[in-house]
């Protein structure tokens, strides 16, 4: 049996997911803005795509936990009322 706590399991497979399609959009996008789509773009774009994808990976997988505490710091814990009156 894993030991590998489930919560943490989602958040790596997240972290998986979540960085290799922005990383695949994103070199896709900055590759095309540089260099333009010809016959040698994909050749260009693979590259820069693993590459993108072996720093964002481990970047996602650290930040996102920060992204979720701000969330919540600015919009309240799901499920949380929000208890302040709005401001006039």
């Amino acid at each position: 049996m894993s030991r590998i706590k489930p919560a943490r399991l989602r958040q790596l497979v997240f972290g998986f997911y979540m960085s290799g399609m922005m990383s695949l959009l994103m070199s896709g996008v900055i590759t095309f803005i540089n260099t333009g789509i010809d016959s040698e773009f994909v050749y260009r774009w693979l590259p820069a795509f693993l590459v993108a994808w072996a720093v964002a990976f481990p970047l996602v997988t650290f930040i996102a936990p920060v992204a979720v505490k701000l969330t919540e710091m600015t919009l309240g814990r799901p499920g949380e009322d929000n208890k302040r009156t709005p401001v006039n």
